[in-house]
């Protein structure tokens, strides 16, 4: 289960769900830290790297696409 790219995987969409989330905070933009804190924890349910793919970069565009 734990493979490389599973790995990889996560480490890079949570590092970028921890920038989501600071940045949410200090902007007080609520999108943007829903979507770090998913980010940052939704890889602990997904084991597919490619359903992890699509499942992060939807999360990475929900930003831009609600406005809130």
């Amino acid at each position: 289960m734990l493979d490389t790219g599973y790995l990889l995987t996560s480490l890079i969409f949570s590092s970028i769900g921890i920038g989501y989330f600071v940045y949410g905070k200090r902007q007080h933009h609520k999108v943007a830290r829903y979507a770090g804190i998913g980010l940052m924890i939704y890889p602990y349910f997904v084991t597919a790297v490619p359903v992890m793919i699509v499942a992060g970069l939807a999360l990475m565009s929900a930003p831009r696409l609600i406005r809130a």
